[in-house]
């Protein structure tokens, strides 16, 4: 018998980098969506302009709200911490926009950035989520999940560092068009395949997922904490 999503209603999904959300959890924001939650997005980066060029922060903006337009996204919540940066930021200062974010939306489910990702930014969001969804008072998340992003989960030394070894699995047959639709919004950062940020690509690692628990596409979560 398959598990319910039933007791999720209201939802924040921390991604270090607009896409990363889409990448790591979008068929299952919009099965949330569908299903009555709140889903809201926190996005912790801009592209700075010395880095990315004048125009990249805008433009990865105005794709993430397309691509939330379309997943049902309640919310989304820009932080705008230096992409490629963080960790020129003081932790303490992600921590607390972290925090403030948690307190205004007061999720009951969080889905974060994976600890073995190779990309820093990726580490330093994992560590400032765990903060900021501590149980104090009896007020965390009950439920705090890890994904998987492409090109940034995968490509560190596994078994060396972290593994990203799931233990929940989300079908997301009905959504996986979504999820890829919303991808596409994020034109600036669609590449041809086989590269991994690839709509086939990605369709690949949800039929992979899915098969792994018999059914058609599945998004992998490692379960952090759960609080029955």
């Amino acid at each position: 018998m398959k598990g319910t999503t039933d007791e999720i209603r209201r939802v924040l999904v921390i991604a270090p980098h607009p896409d990363d959300e889409v990448l790591g959890c979008g068929g299952t924001m919009m099965r949330l969506a569908d299903a009555g939650a709140e889903v809201h997005v926190a996005i912790i980066t801009r592209a700075g302009v010395d880095r990315f060029g004048p125009h990249m922060a805008e433009i990865g903006r105005g794709e993430a709200r397309l691509a939330h337009d379309l997943l049902g996204v309640t919310q989304t919540h820009f932080l705008d911490f230096p992409a490629a940066e963080l960790d020129t930021v003081p932790h303490a200062e992600i921590n607390a926009a972290l925090g403030a974010v948690m307190t205004a939306v007061a999720p009951d489910t969080l889905f974060i950035p994976f600890l073995g990702d190779i990309h820093l930014d990726h580490q330093l969001v994992f560590l400032s989520s765990m903060v900021a969804a501590r149980p104090r008072g009896g007020n965390g998340p009950a439920r705090v999940y890890s994904y998987e992003t492409l090109s940034e989960t995968n490509w560190y030394a596994p078994g060396v560092t972290p593994t990203f070894a799931p233990n929940v699995f989300i079908d997301i047959s009905d959504t996986i068009e979504a999820k890829l639709a919303a991808f596409r919004c994020y034109r600036s950062q669609v590449k041809a395949a086989p590269d991994e940020r690839s709509p086939e690509v990605i369709r690949a690692l949800a039929t992979l997922r899915g098969a792994t628990v018999h059914i058609a596409a599945a998004e992998a979560f490692i379960l952090l904490r759960q609080i029955f």
